[in-house]
């Protein structure tokens, strides 16, 4: 169950992280005079809030599903599910940011999200299956 905790709060940090970068980037376009609604994919502020972004849409449901596998699945299975989709969150999110666009595919990027999906459904498998 620690490794559930300290990978909540490590994702819990990075959205806030990812949500301070978004408003440091705000104050910089609004000092430059930038729109603060650009859709331009090449945009750092646009990069910005699609990291924050979809950070916000994939970490709650990760740390509702760490907890619970952490509080009743074995740590056999608990511990590399849970440390693979938290080292998987931030590899997206390094992916996104230092690629500068989003019309840029990393490895980082792309690898972090097909690893979010390969261990949230993992991770879902094992919350159901605790059940027995």
């Amino acid at each position: 169950m620690t490794t559930a905790i300290i990978c909540t709060a490590i994702l819990a940090s990075a959205v806030f992280i990812l949500g301070l970068n978004v408003s440091i980037r705000r104050g910089q376009t609004h000092k430059a005079g930038g729109s603060q609604y650009t859709t331009d994919p090449d945009d750092k502020l646009y990069v910005a809030i699609r990291a924050h972004g979809n950070a916000s849409e994939y970490v709650p449901t990760l740390i509702v599903l760490f907890l619970l596998v952490g509080a009743r699945s074995p740590d056999f299975v608990a511990i590399p599910l849970i440390i693979g989709a938290t080292l998987a969150r931030l590899a997206h999110a390094y992916g996104m940011l230092s690629a500068g666009s989003l019309n840029v595919e990393t490895k980082y990027r792309f690898g972090g999200a097909a690893a979010t999906y390969i261990f949230g459904v993992a991770l879902a498998i094992a919350a159901a299956v605790s059940l027995f």
